[in-house]
C-alpha cells in the first residue's frame, strides 16, 4: 500500500525507499528557462519560463496554433526529430540540463514518456507485445517471467489489466478507443518514466472513456509528474493542479501569458486575456 504524508500529499520517506528498491522511478520536476523553438525560419515558441512540480498535473491550455504541442514535445526532445527544427533555452529534469551539449536524447525520451492525441498501438503486435516492446528495447527485464510481471504492473497502472488479462495475445484493434488509449498509457509507463506528457489524450474519446482517463491521471500523479495539453476547459479545471495559458504573439510565436494554481487561473486570473479565454469569450 502506498503511504502518503497527510500534510503535503507527497510520498513519505518510506515510499521513496520502497520505490528505489523496486526500481520504480519517482516523479521529478521540470524547469523550463527562456525556451524558444523554431520550425525552419518560423518561430513557434518565444522565451517560455515554467516550473512543473513533481507529483502534480499541469495543464497547458490555449487556442489552436499557439504552440502547446510544440512546447511539450520540446520537454522530451521530440521537437528536434522534425527536419529543420531547433530549440534555444534550457530545460532541466531534476537538475539535469536536457539540452546540454553531448546529451543523448534517447534516454531522455524514456524518462519523459509521451501519450498522443489519438491512440496509436502497434497494430501488428499483440496487446502483451505492445506493452513489452519498450521493456525489451531498453533491456529492463531479467527473464520471461519478469517481463510478464512488468507488463501486468503497467496494465494495472493503466487501469486496463482486468479488462485484457484474458486476451493478452489478441491484437489491440479489438479494443475500444478508450481501452486503446489506456493501452498506450500502459506502454508509456512500462519503461518507468519520471514524467508523462499527454497531448490531448481524450480528444478522440467519448465522455465515459474520457472520465476513465481523467480518473487514471489523478491516480498516476501519485507516482508520476504529468503534463497535459487540452482544449477542454472543464477537463483542465477537473484534473489539473496547475494551469499554463498560452497565446500567440503577432508573429504567431506562442508564449505563456499566465501560469499558476488551477483554481486561481479559472476563478481569479490576473490577465484579462486569461479571463476571456477560460470564460469562452474567445478561442
Amino acid at each position: 500500500m502506498v503511504k502518503w504524508d497527510a500534510l503535503t500529499s507527497r510520498p513519505t520517506a518510506e515510499l521513496v525507499v520502497m520505490e528505489e528498491e523496486q526500481g520504480v522511478a519517482l516523479a521529478k520536476g521540470v524547469t523550463v528557462e527562456r525556451l524558444s523553438a523554431w520550425y525552419g525560419s518560423f518561430r513557434a515558441l518565444r522565451e517560455i519560463d515554467l516550473s512543473v512540480e513533481a507529483n502534480r498535473i499541469t495543464a497547458v491550455i490555449g487556442p489552436s496554433g499557439c504552440g502547446k504541442s510544440t512546447f511539450i514535445r520540446c520537454i522530451n526532445r521530440m521537437h528536434e526529430v522534425v527536419p529543420g527544427a531547433r530549440v534555444e533555452g534550457r530545460i532541466f529534469l531534476d537538475g539535469q540540463d536536457l539540452y546540454a551539449s553531448g546529451t543523448d536524447p534517447v534516454p531522455i525520451r524514456r524518462r519523459i514518456g509521451m501519450v498522443f492525441q489519438r491512440p496509436n498501438p502497434f497494430p501488428t503486435m499483440s496487446i502483451f507485445d505492445n506493452v513489452a516492446a519498450g521493456i525489451k528495447l531498453n533491456g529492463l527485464f531479467h527473464n520471461r517471467r519478469h517481463l510478464a510481471e512488468l507488463v501486468e504492473r503497467s496494465l494495472q497502472q493503466a487501469a486496463l489489466w482486468d479488462e485484457v488479462k484474458d486476451k493478452l495475445g489478441r491484437p489491440p484493434g479489438e479494443l475500444s478507443g478508450g481501452q486503446q488509449q489506456r493501452l498506450c498509457i500502459g506502454r508509456a509507463l512500462a519503461v518507468e518514466p519520471q514524467v508523462v506528457l499527454m497531448d490531448e489524450p481524450c480528444s478522440a474519446l467519448d465522455p465515459v472513456a474520457t472520465m476513465k482517463i481523467e480518473d487514471l491521471m489523478r491516480e498516476l500523479a501519485r507516482i508520476y509528474t504529468i503534463v497535459i495539453v487540452t482544449h477542454n476547459m472543464q477537463q483542465a479545471a477537473r484534473v489539473s493542479d496547475y494551469t499554463a495559458f498560452m497565446l500567440m504573439d503577432e508573429d504567431r510565436a506562442g508564449r505563456v501569458i499566465e501560469f499558476g494554481p488551477t483554481p486561481e487561473i479559472f476563478t481569479r486570473p490576473k490577465d484579462k486575456r486569461t479571463e476571456d479565454y477560460v470564460t469562452g469569450r474567445f478561442g
